[in-house]
């Protein structure tokens, strides 16, 4: 089962290989990894999604709150969660496909970045799931290129994982 981890730290280096090395050890694949800052630059939030056992969760998560960086801890239950994800992909896209790959966008909600005489440069921030599908959609047209983030996630309504309560 994927579980997603949202983890108040704060903004230091070396932070974040603390972090992986402590899934490393726990032979716990991270699946997804992605660091920003908070509302108070002094601190960064850390959001994991990676695949165990909630047993695995549950010593992962008492681990992380051991280290001395890491301010709080959150598994966030699915039903609760807010996630997305962002895509850029570049396609081939000739005179004759770029009507089909632009209704495809259009479709998505995605955003045309860049045309050149052979490609199209396109934009997605959505779910894991859509831009898996908006992949698949593009890939008839040979994908070139994509860069993909990791997911980024908070907690549905009230409740926050931050510095001030």
């Amino acid at each position: 089962m994927k579980h997603t981890f949202s983890v108040l730290v704060e903004n230091r280096a070396g932070v974040l290989s603390r972090i992986a090395g402590l899934f490393a050890r726990r032979a716990f694949n991270i699946e997804s990894l992605a660091v920003g800052i908070t509302e108070d630059p002094a601190f960064s939030r850390v959001t994991i999604v990676a695949e165990g056992s909630d047993y695995t969760v549950e010593q992962v998560e008492k681990q992380l709150n051991k280290l001395i960086d890491v301010i709080k801890v959150r598994t966030i239950n699915p039903a609760e969660l807010i996630s997305r994800e962002l895509v850029l992909i570049k396609v081939n896209a000739g005179q004759t496909e770029r009507s089909d790959i632009m209704n495809i966008a259009e479709i998505m909600d995605a955003k045309i970045l860049d045309i050149s005489r052979a490609t199209m440069t396109l934009e997605l921030a959505d779910t894991s799931e859509r831009i898996d599908l908006f992949t698949e959609l593009l890939r008839p047209f040979a994908i070139r290129e994509i860069a993909r983030t990791g997911t980024v996630a908070l907690q549905k309504g009230t409740d926050t994982i931050s510095v001030k309560k």
